[in-house]
């Protein structure tokens, strides 16, 4: 089951909405009713990355346009979270997989799973490094001690960057912060 994204929305460097899209969506149409002449920018808090928000209509308009459409239906077991995707491999992976037992689809899952496991974490916190690191140059790029920062956020530094980002706005430092979460641990001294 993947989770839920969260989204942040900045107007200038203050945080005016964060959570699911139901809750910040309401924000974002309020403030552009209102006529705000700050520009609001939004991030998705899993990649970091800007989002756009199409907001012209009622708020039922800008939520039916926004959210995600609901599962898929189709080959595949739906109700158990099952999703059919198309995969090109070549011919000698496909005769791997068809020896293997309860067929290609269960092979594959299983390596999934066992790759996942192995992982420990080290995906994770690689995506919240690159997700901070987006944020970053979008809200902080033309901050003092930038480049630093993102140094130090690069070589798993946590208390380095604490430490430069210390000058910069409350609502974007915690914002980085709360981004990398634990994929940085600070040294023990």
């Amino acid at each position: 089951m993947t989770e839920e994204l969260s989204y942040s929305a900045f107007s200038g460097v203050s945080l005016v909405a964060s959570g699911s899209l139901a809750e910040v969506l309401p924000v974002l149409k309020a403030r552009n009713w209102e006529g705000e002449e700050t520009s609001t920018l939004v991030f998705e808090d899993q990649t970091g990355r800007q989002v756009d928000f199409d907001l012209r209509g009622s708020l039922d308009d800008v939520l039916a346009r926004s959210l995600p459409p609901p599962p898929r239906t189709g080959p595949g077991r739906p109700r158990l979270g099952v999703v059919s995707r198309e995969i090109s491999m070549l011919p000698r992976h496909w005769e791997w997989l068809e020896l293997q037992p309860n067929g290609a689809s269960a092979a594959l899952r299983r390596l999934v799973d066992q790759a996942r496991s192995q992982d420990q974490g080290s995906s994770r916190a690689r995506l919240a490094l690159d997700a901070a690191a987006r944020f970053m140059s979008a809200m902080a790029g033309n901050l003092p001690v930038y480049e630093e920062a993102t140094r130090a956020l690069y070589a798993r530094d946590r208390a380095r960057l604490e430490q430069l980002i210390e000058g910069w706005p409350a609502d974007i430092r915690r914002h980085v912060l709360r981004l990398i979460g634990e994929s940085l641990e600070t040294p023990a001294s």
